[in-house]
This record gives structure tokens, C-alpha cells and sequence, in this order.
């Protein structure tokens, strides 16, 4: 009888990683985000457990668009109430809070599952080049040229 294989997630340790978003194309870098927080990059991964790492995010004001994206991409969402839809180009989100932008790639490129809520947690994002989490010693990750971890 064959027997299926379940990683028990309680006794393994997650990393802290650091990514520098300095001239980072914001869809390749959300995606590599999205791997690392979905545990994609580890041996044992398995789809249906939340086995990913936590990632810190630096100089999120410093990342790129490519194209006309910064006037024609809108992000829309709706309160709930009548006449509540709510629109920001990426300028605008931009300029109000750069953190966003970043948040929302991530967020669009993880499943859409019980799991998402958990991943996000773990996602931390820095305006500027510094962070608060120097006592996890995190390990910085270089994204190469062709957006690879």
C-alpha cells in the first residue's frame, strides 16, 4: 500500500530574507516575493501547506513601471456602498503611500485561498533603506537578471 507524504510544518524554521527594490521592475519583484512566501524555493514544498519564509522589503519608493503604467494602470476597489468605487492610478497610490504598490502585486500574485491572509503577514515593506528587524538576521537575496531566485 502506498502511503502519501505530509511535511509537518510545526518543527521547520523560516527565514528571513531582504530585497533591495532599488530598480526592480514591480511585477518580477512581486512575483519573486510571491514564491518565497508561498515556500515555492524550498525541497519540501507542498501546495497545501504555509511553509514560506518571511520577507523584508527595502526602498520600496525606488521601484519600477515599466511602459505608460504609471498613468494608465488603475487599481480599483468598492466599499460596499452605493457610488463606492474607488479608483487610483499608480501615480497617484504612488505618491500617497509607495508601500502599496508593492503590497498589491504581491497580494494579486498569491492564491486566492485561506492561506493568502497568513503569507501577506509575513510580507514586511520598507520605504527607504532601512529596517526594524536587524535582530532576525536576515539573509539578503539578489533577484538576477532574469528574475530567478
Amino acid at each position: 500500500m502506498k502511503t502519501t507524504f505530509f511535511n509537518n510544518i510545526d518543527g521547520t524554521q523560516r527565514k528571513w530574507w531582504i530585497i533591495d527594490a532599488e530598480n526592480k521592475v514591480l511585477g518580477r519583484l512581486a512575483s519573486a516575493i510571491a514564491k518565497i512566501l508561498m515556500g515555492k524555493h524550498k525541497k519540501e514544498y507542498t501546495p497545501s501547506e504555509d511553509m514560506g519564509d518571511y520577507v523584508i522589503v527595502i526602498n520600496a519608493e525606488k521601484v519600477i513601471l515599466t511602459g505608460k503604467k504609471w498613468e494608465k494602470k488603475i487599481y480599483r476597489w468598492h466599499s460596499g456602498y452605493i457610488g463606492g468605487l474607488k479608483e487610483y492610478k499608480a501615480i497617484d497610490l504612488y505618491k500617497k503611500d509607495p508601500r502599496k504598490l508593492i503590497y498589491l502585486a504581491v497580494k494579486g500574485m498569491l492564491p486566492k485561498n485561506r492561506t493568502r491572509k497568513r503569507r501577506l503577514a509575513r510580507l514586511r515593506i520598507f520605504v527607504g533603506p532601512e529596517h526594524i528587524h536587524h535582530a532576525q538576521n536576515p539573509q539578503k537575496l539578489e533577484i538576477k537578471e532574469d528574475y530567478k531566485i
